[in-house]
């Protein structure tokens, strides 16, 4: 009898970085030795995101693992988010995952990425200086400014919140794109956070394998549900396609 390909195990994991302990999910299909791809969620989101709960569940169903974690100070992990948050903190906290994944035994060695807004800084990050075979980015921004300059705008904010973003929230990742092969990069023409021509200098500057889709419309929310479908399907069939071609090379 055939196993149901939608069906999957859920493992709780806590492993540490820095010190502070963090909180995840792996997502497991009914599959040997799966490749895995890892999660980082945006600024303000945790890995309850519906992005990433949706693509488990898509990954799952194409033979593929997913692992879903809260970065520190998010979520269920431990920390302070306003003291220790930093790009270079969550690029440690994202590679601490990959160590974790990388060690079990029931997973492959073969590792894909996903980031949503900073999560996507924090991959391409990280992506530049491990071995990744596939990463799918959304709203990823090259540097802070354009964060910065959506927090003025909001004229919602306190000066504690502004000095976060423009210190403790500093980088520029410009440095790290052309390191950056094998992504799939989604951006909003409509996104009021993260301005689209970050989409397109990643894009212009990222070297090897290469897309972009810009989502008519779209927000920095994805808020509109077919561009979550369609976002969901593509990226999907960019981790498969990827992983099928490292496993080639290999």
């Amino acid at each position: 009898m055939l196993k149901d390909k939608t069906k999957a195990r859920c493992v709780n994991i806590d492993f540490y970085s820095d010190g502070f302990r963090l909180r995840g999910i792996l997502h497991m299909p009914f599959t040997q030795a799966p490749p895995v791809v890892i999660g980082s969620h945006g600024l303000l989101s945790d890995s309850n995101s519906p992005k990433q709960i949706a693509l488990a569940k898509y990954c799952n169903a194409n033979g593929i693992g997913f692992f879903r974690f809260d970065h520190r100070g998010c979520g269920k992990s431990s920390g302070v988010f306003h003291e220790i948050t930093t790009l270079k903190a969550r690029c440690n906290d994202l590679t601490a995952a990959i160590k974790v994944i990388q060690k079990r035994v029931d997973t492959s060695q073969q590792i894909g990425l996903f980031g949503s807004s900073l999560g996507g800084a924090t991959c391409i990050s990280v992506a530049g200086e491990l071995h990744i075979d596939t990463l799918v980015t959304f709203a990823a921004p090259v540097n802070n400014r354009s964060i910065v300059d959506a927090v003025k705008e909001t004229n919602n904010y306190t000066l504690d919140d502004l000095l976060f973003y423009q210190k403790k929230l500093q980088f520029d990742i410009s440095d790290k794109l052309s390191k950056i092969n094998n992504i799939l990069i989604f951006h909003g023409d409509s996104d009021n956070v993260v301005n689209l021509s970050n989409a397109k200098k990643i894009y212009t500057m990222a070297s090897g394998t290469k897309k972009i889709i810009i989502q008519k419309g779209g927000d920095h929310s994805m808020s509109n549900p077919d561009h979550q479908k369609k976002f969901v399907k593509e990226a999907v069939h960019w981790f498969k396609t990827g992983f099928s071609k490292s496993s080639t090379i290999c």
